[in-house]
């Protein structure tokens, strides 16, 4: 007879709509990772003459680098959730968001200079 797996040992089983409901949100983060990363490949792959080529580059590394630190942190902070809603304590406040925002204002803020020019 096979064990059953319990990657979390400590607490007791939340309700498991907060569970799923957990599972839904690493995965709505996932998907943005993933759409970063898919604009970093195709800004570098369909980028053409629009802009310069180190520009871009540097644009599309820092969507790359951006997706990966998404999805890592993401799933930091799902088994995070998930072991405060374990232990009944207040939920960590998600590191994904600030990512998110910064990269996206380097890019639009690079992308008007880039423009205006």
């Amino acid at each position: 007879m096979i064990p059953r797996w319990r990657p979390f040992r400590a607490g007791e089983d939340p309700d498991p709509r907060f569970t799923l409901a957990n599972e839904r949100t690493y995965l709505a983060w996932i998907r943005t990772a993933t759409a970063f990363v898919a604009s970093g490949v195709g800004l570098e792959a369909f980028g053409g003459d629009i802009l310069n080529p180190t520009v871009r580059a540097g644009l599309a590394a820092l969507l790359l680098v951006g997706g990966a630190l998404i999805a890592i942190t993401s799933f930091i902070h799902w088994i995070s959730a998930e072991r405060a809603l374990r232990a009944e304590r207040s939920l960590p406040v998600p590191l994904m968001a600030p990512v998110v925002g910064i990269v996206l204002v380097i890019c639009a803020t690079v992308l008007v200079v880039e423009v205006v020019n």
